[in-house]
């Protein structure tokens, strides 16, 4: 399958939607990616033109996006590149999105706490599923000194 992947790196830009479908839940936001080039002349850096995406994130990755993303905050982005050209009130609109497949925060620029998100398993309720509780060896338990010990 021909397929446009892309990785964009930049900076979000709204705060991420929230939804719930009947296809599955699903965060959408703005990426704001600045094109910055160095002047060696004057010795600094100039800002270009700004692209905008609209990010899609389904399922799971589309609920940890609304828990863990903010405006303002760096992201690199990779999924798949969807330009779409729409005549609306008169006027022709082209726009570009990426259906993403990874969301991640740019630790080039600073630092995150990654959380593991737990699905619910009700079998993981069960106590016998739980963590064992630490016990003494059997051989303290019936009176005699443990085999570490000695």
């Amino acid at each position: 399958m021909n397929e446009t992947m892309v990785t964009v790196v930049g900076n979000v830009a709204t705060t991420p939607v929230y939804r719930e479908l009947p296809t599955g839940p699903v965060a959408r936001f703005r990426l704001a990616v600045p094109t910055r080039k160095y002047d060696r002349v004057q010795n600094t850096w100039s800002d270009g033109h700004t692209n905008f995406f609209t990010v899609w994130a389904w399922r799971a990755l589309g609920t940890n996006v609304q828990g863990s993303v903010s405006v303002g905050e760096p992201v690199i982005v990779q999924g798949r590149l969807r330009v779409r050209d729409e005549e609306r009130g008169g006027q022709h609109w082209t726009s570009a999105d990426i259906e993403a497949v990874v969301v991640g925060h740019d630790l080039s620029r600073g630092t995150a706490a990654f959380r593991r998100v737990l699905k619910a398993n009700p079998a993981l309720t069960e106590p016998a599923l739980r963590e064992p509780a630490l016990r003494e060896p059997a051989a303290e338990r019936d009176g005699e000194p443990s085999p570490v010990g000695r």
